[in-house]
């Protein structure tokens, strides 16, 4: 019998391409998934076509709609084992500068967004099932660089949040994790001009998702890990040097 048949995982944003990916490992690994999404018309058809329905429930799930998050988390069929957080949303930086809508939309959706429902699901006390939290954040959070400076405010703040969600979850033994993630083949990036030799596919990126361990920051791919502390590391005077 598999070990995860009695658990739960609560996906938010489960219409991304990465999270359908982790649906469909979840569901292999013997998880039930609870998927919300506000696309659930798409979702029904991801899970009739993968003939998932014994194992997937659909909800429905507006990330920036705040009022509605206390309902949704109350009504919920079971609560959740693990949760992940993975509604995005993406505008280059041109147009976030200009059209300040749409860089409120990145803030309300990557960070108040995900700080409005995890701070709910994190502080009830009456789930004793919670032993995990994820969040999808990314590479572009890590230091501010001019060509997308907006969006990756959204996901620095993001990261700092679960940095410290997971000091204060720790004496309850849940374990958080921050998924710093490069580029992927998804709709969120069509379109944009992208280092093909970096494209990771959204089926690779969802077993770390899946798989995730006890390390706070999980970066996909030997390369986005060198990226990765490069940027850390990189001093401020060649940061700005970079697009």
């Amino acid at each position: 019998m598999n070990q995860n048949t009695n658990k739960t995982v609560l996906i938010l944003g489960a219409n991304s391409d990465v999270a359908k990916e982790c649906i469909k490992q979840y569901v292999k690994k013997g998880f039930s998934v609870i998927a919300a999404s506000r696309n659930m018309d798409s979702l029904r058809d991801f899970v009739a076509e993968n003939r998932f329905d014994s194992k997937v429930t659909i909800l429905y799930f507006d990330s920036v709609d705040f009022d509605s998050h206390q309902k949704f988390y109350d009504e919920l069929p079971v609560k959740p084992h693990i949760v992940v957080y993975a509604a995005g949303f993406l505008v280059n930086n041109e147009k976030a500068l200009i059209d300040f809508k749409e860089a409120q939309q990145m803030m309300l959706v990557n960070y108040m967004g995900a700080v409005s429902i995890l701070n709910i699901i994190a502080t009830d006390i009456s789930n004793k099932n919670l032993e995990r939290i994820i969040g999808l954040s990314s590479l572009s959070g890590v230091r501010g660089r001019k060509s997308n400076f907006v969006y990756g405010s959204t996901k620095a703040a993001f990261t700092t949040y679960l940095a410290g969600l997971r000091q204060e979850l720790a004496s309850k033994n849940v374990k958080v994790n921050a998924l710093v993630i490069g580029y992927i083949r998804t709709k969120i990036n069509e379109g944009l001009q992208l280092n093909e030799s970096l494209i990771m596919e959204p089926d690779y990126v969802a077993k770390f998702i899946v798989n995730a361990g006890s390390s706070f920051t999980i970066v996909p791919n030997f390369k986005w890990k060198i990226i990765y502390y490069i940027l850390k590391i990189l001093p401020e005077n060649l940061v700005a040097k970079l697009p």
